[in-house]
């Protein structure tokens, strides 16, 4: 689903002028953003900790009852149009669609009644790079149809609907992170959420200086979804270990350094590594965000170092793309802190930039990249925006 980079203005006028010409009807219109993880990766199916915020990298929907049993869908950036019966909602061939179809199948599966709608979606989040853009879709779609037909529905509950969409649907068995970021984020803060009980807590991040910059290597290595799931596994022996001497370690946020050092000699070396870097990983988190706490970003920076090291060696999801920029990063005295985010094997490293050296730095990391890798790397400024939301647009005034 590749999106044209439009600045957010013209792309809400340029989606509801299209939701006219094809639907003639006055919709309302729902803003859902994309998300990047500060700090805390591959601890989110540890039960850890995840230090996410939603960015103005977003999708915006048009939306409309359309007083039949069909949902009308238009595509924006891909041109395509779709229509899907409401009375049978099933998986489409239609890839973008089963994004839509999902929540629908969702809300009824709730006991809500949906009727007809009509929708235009299209937006600014870069695909591919990691930035969660199916669970802005999906997260977009509840939120509109909750205030469309005055559902009332809590807004975590939708989040475990957006959750379960991208499940059934897209056939991705995600984590709870992405929907709950795109939902649940606010302005110039981080949200550290606790994996296990899904409680959270809100820690301001400085954005009057700095900017998240994130370089996308423009590779995704085929290792990618098999050694997730080879990490997975290597997490559940070491848990499986410990609760040996441990019984209370129901998962690697149950476990201490000491424990594992205490048992190292019974450990599979890799499998050590594995578990170190995750009871690691989930102290990082609770120290990065005593740092912002007292305000300190630099400390905050230092960690995000740290996680890379511990991702490119312990955990061992890095590449020599994402190595290389990291590292890159890291010798700039621009950046206050810099890793790869995501899964691993390619996509974005995530770097927190001073404001005053944002275009020296885009243009070194640029210009080395190319040199490096001859690929020419595709670099966002981001910044930290609250979560899904209606747009308070009044659409009556002409253009000037």
């Amino acid at each position: 689903m590749p999106l044209a980079l439009n600045t957010p203005s013209t792309m809400v006028e340029d989606i509801v002028s299209k939701f006219k010409q094809l639907y003639r009807s006055e919709p309302i219109v729902v803003r859902s953003p994309g998300r990047v993880n500060l700090i805390g990766e591959h601890t989110d199916y540890n039960e850890g900790f995840v230090l996410p915020a939603a960015i103005n990298k977003e999708i915006y929907f048009a939306i409309a009852p359309n007083g039949t049993q069909t949902m009308r869908a238009h595509a924006y950036d891909l041109e395509e149009s779709a229509d899907f019966s409401l009375e049978n909602v099933q998986r489409s061939q239609i890839g973008w669609a089963n994004y839509l179809l999902g929540v629908v199948a969702q809300l009824q599966k709730a006991g809500h009644q949906v009727k007809g709608f009509d929708v235009v979606f299209g937006g600014n989040i870069p695909i591919g790079a990691g930035l969660s853009s199916s669970a802005a879709v999906e997260c977009g779609l509840a939120y509109g149809l909750d205030y469309l037909f005055a559902y009332n529905i809590e807004k975590f509950t939708l989040v475990k609907m957006a959750q379960k969409a991208e499940h059934e649907y897209a056939l991705v068995m995600c984590g709870i992170m992405d929907q709950f970021a795109s939902m649940y984020g606010k302005r110039n803060h981080v949200v550290k959420l606790d994996c296990r009980s899904l409680e959270y807590q809100y820690y301001p991040f400085d954005m009057a200086d700095y900017r998240i910059v994130l370089c996308d290597t423009q590779v995704k290595h085929s290792l990618a979804s098999s050694e997730y799931n080879t990490r997975r596994q290597e997490c559940e022996t070491g848990v499986a270990l410990l609760q040996k001497h441990y019984p209370e370690v129901h998962s690697l946020r149950d476990a201490t350094l000491d424990m594992l050092a205490q048992h190292q000699a019974e450990f599979d070396p890799v499998v050590y590594r594995r578990c170190t870097y995750v009871v690691q990983e989930n102290l990082r988190v609770e120290e990065a965000c005593q740092d912002l706490e007292r305000g300190d970003m630099t400390a905050f920076g230092q960690k995000m170092f740290a996680s890379h090291q511990g991702l490119q060696h312990d955990y061992e999801v890095s590449c020599p793309e994402l190595d290389f920029l990291a590292d890159l990063a890291k010798k700039s005295d621009a950046v206050l802190g810099a890793r790869m985010m995501g899964g691993g094997f390619g996509g974005c490293t995530i770097n927190l930039v001073k404001l005053a050296q944002l275009e020296e730095f885009t243009r070194q990391m640029t210009q080395a990249y190319q040199q490096q890798f001859n690929i020419t790397l595709k670099t966002y400024v981001a910044e930290i925006v609250d979560g899904t939301r209606l747009v308070p647009i009044d659409f009556s005034k002409k253009k000037a």
